[in-house]
Parts: structure tokens; sequence; C-alpha cells
């Protein structure tokens, strides 16, 4: 596959039309545990940053209000140069209760579901495919695997020897146990460890990906429609220019899940449907072929003249697939024109000064999510520009408005935050 990035599709829908004044987005969170908390105070620090060093003009941000349910988390910002003002609903669509439920699996449950998990990818090469796409995903891939491995190699010879430490004074059967107990207790006091190397979260979200690319995620189906549900609604009342959904990480394989459902739902005409996806993790579970709803939904999108769909895409971050193009590399033939996604670099080398740069360049989650914060410099890719500003998505992407920076401001040093 190539390495290239950048693609308009043939037959996208044509750009041009309105400033938006009125903005509905959706933000769907990837695997995250905390996404509760995490998202509202990053995207609260770095708008905030964004707002000292560029020239934005006005701006107010709302409290966060979360929805009876638990399902949704809402506030609302209004920011833009006199006259070219915007009102964005920002949504954020929780799912992080399914990701807890997963976390209170025992670990050693997961470490078995994760081998697997591992054993059917490289069975049926899948795993051959993936690092292909991306050697470095293949190797955060392999990341957890290999470091259950160890531990269990570590905790199996612990045990085998205290078995045999304590041989000569116990009977064998009591030995044996007790040489078990000790390896399980190494394995339980290595977690702390484990958690802050993010071994735990690799795992369970391999293991994710795993069980939803062979339809054992109902609980995950069902929010989905729940989703769904809720965006075809804001899209119904017509309040607003434009509904954006996004997602980051493996949330963009969720936000074209929602998209998918949400055109299926037979929209009549409104807002402009516009579907932006960030360091998407998408071949995850849409490369494998038992994955036929995902499929279907991604080649839906790809014919879709009712949304916009863009896709940007970083070389830099280890946990993304650059050059992927769902409409030519998954095997499918779509069923009318290509019109998306549209394909875009990032070009972080462009957007963050150097010496940041290089400091992130080999930490893989802080590269990660460099995609949801803000810029040092000017850029094409500027994430509050895309979700916030006054352009329509595509026109956005195909004739995009360079916000300044501040005539006193200049680039001041990227905080780094042990969560990302």
């Amino acid at each position: 596959m190539t390495t290239q990035i950048g693609f308009t599709p043939p037959e996208a829908a044509p750009q041009g039309g309105e400033p938006v004044r009125r903005r509905h987005v959706v933000y769907l969170p990837g695997y995250d545990p905390e996404s509760n908390k995490r998202y509202r105070a990053l995207f609260a620090r770095e708008f905030a940053r964004y707002a000292k060093r560029f020239d934005l003009g006005s701006r107010t941000v709302t409290r966060a209000e979360t929805r009876p349910d638990g399902l949704v988390q809402t506030w609302t910002v209004e920011a833009g140069q006199p006259g070219l003002e915007t009102r964005t609903t920002y949504d954020v669509l929780l799912w992080d209760d399914l990701v807890r439920a997963d976390f209170r699996r025992p670990l050693l449950a997961s470490m078995g579901l994760l081998t697997a998990g591992i054993l059917h990818t490289f069975a049926t090469g899948k795993l051959f495919r993936l690092y292909a796409l991306n050697w470095k995903y293949g190797n955060v891939i392999l990341y957890p695997f290999g470091m259950t491995v160890i531990l269990a190699a570590l905790a199996a010879l612990l045990g085998t020897g205290v078995a045999h430490l304590i041989a000569g004074w116990l009977p064998g059967l009591a030995a044996g146990a007790i040489g078990a107990i000790a390896a399980i207790g190494l394995v339980l006091a290595a977690i702390p460890l484990l958690d802050r190397i993010f071994l735990r979260q690799l795992i369970n979200d391999w293991v994710f990906n795993w069980q939803h690319s062979i339809g054992r995620r109902r609980d995950y189906e069902a929010r989905l429609s729940l989703f769904a549900d809720h965006v075809a609604g804001v899209c119904r009342t017509g309040e607003v220019d434009e509904v954006l959904i996004v997602g980051h990480s493996s949330g963009a394989l969720t936000a074209v899940e929602v998209a998918a459902r949400v055109l299926e739902r037979g929209l009549p005409a409104g807002p402009r449907l516009s579907l932006l996806t960030l360091g998407s993790g998408l071949p995850l579970v849409a490369i494998h072929r038992r994955a036929q709803q995902t499929r279907a939904d991604v080649m839906r999108l790809v014919g879709s003249d009712r949304l916009v769909w863009v896709d940007y895409q970083a070389p830099q971050d280890w946990m993304n697939f650059p050059g992927f193009n769902p409409a030519r590399d998954l095997g499918l033939t779509p069923e009318g024109p290509v019109r998306n996604p549209l394909i875009r670099s990032t070009k972080f080398r462009e957007i963050i000064v150097p010496d940041v740069y290089r400091r992130i360049s080999f930490r893989p989650f802080r590269m990660h999510f460099q995609f949801l914060m803000a810029n040092d410099l000017p850029g094409e890719y500027d994430f509050f520009a895309l979700t916030l500003g006054p352009q329509a998505l595509r026109d956005r992407v195909m004739n995009p408005r360079i916000v300044p920076l501040r005539p006193e401001a200049a680039p001041e040093p990227v905080p780094v935050h042990r969560e990302i």
C-alpha cells in the first residue's frame, strides 16, 4: 500500500455555501474508561491555549452538563471575529461505562482473551495485513501480547521456583498450590505498574476490537443505535447549519458506524452532515471479513452523497494508518461512484515548533493526542478551526482560511501530561 497521504474523490460533493453560524458537534471518544472526564478537560485546556495564541476574536464556553441517562455530555461555545461568530453545541457521546465493565474483568482473563485474539488474527492472516498497513501500529498491537508472554513466563518461573523450594517440607500438591498462588500474586502485584505503562488499556482495547470484529459486542452495537438516534434527532430539528460527527482513534470507527446508522434512518433534507475522523484505527476491525456490518457501513459512506467524510492522518502517529484509503484498501467494490473520504495529512511538522516536536516524537500516546490539541503554528490542520470555525468541513479542507497568530503571541511550551 502506498504511504502517500492525500486523496480527493472524483465524485466528492461540491464545496461552497453560506458560512456556518450554528453548528452541532458530536464527538465520539475512543476506547477510554475515563472519557466522561478526559475530553471536557482536554477541550477546555487546549481551547484556552489556542485562544491565547491565535487571533480568534471573542469566545465564551459554558459549563458541561451530562444528561440524566449518562450518555451525552454537552456544552456550548461561541467564538469568532465580529460578523463571523459561530455558536457550537458540543456533545460528547459516552460509552465509557462499557469500557469500565471490561476493566472489571480479571486481568488473567483479559490476557487469555488477548492471546486467543492474537492467535486468531495470526491464523487468518489479518495480523500481517495490519503490519503491511503500518508496521509501527503492528508493534503497538504486539506490545501487550509480548508483555503478557513475558509476565506469564516470569510468573511461571516464580511459581515453579517456590514449589521446588518448599517441596522438601510439604506434599507435592500443597507445594504446587503455593507455587501457583505465588505466580498469581506476582501478576496481581504488577497491576499498578502495568497501568502506568498503559498495558491493561492496550490489552482490553485489542480484545474489544477483536470481539467487535467477530460480532461479539452486542452491548456496543446497542449503544451505536442510541447514538444514531441522538444524531438523527439533531439533524431532524434543522436548527443548525452543520452537524459534524467527530471521532478520534478507535472513536473514529465509532463515528463511522454512527454516521452510517444515521443515514439508514432516511433523513430528510436538512443541515449539512459532515464526518471528521482523526488518527483513525478503522482497519483494526474493518479488515476482518467477518466484520460484515462494519465493512458495509464503511462502503455506505464511501458512496454517499448525503454527507462529507474527511479523514486526517499523520505518519508521525504510531496509532493510525497513514495512506489507508477504505475505498481502495478493504478489497470491497463500491456500489456507485466514490464520493468519500477526502484524505489529508495533518502535517504535524509544520504546526508544532521544532523543540516540542523533538520531545514528543518518541512518545506515541502524546503524539496520538496531538490531533485534539492546539497548534503551535498556523496551518491547514487546525482542530478548533475545523470544529468551531465559520467554514463547513469540506470548505475548510478544500480552501482553508488559516487562523493567524495573535500579533503579540509567541508559541509557548506544550505541557506534557501523563494521561496523554
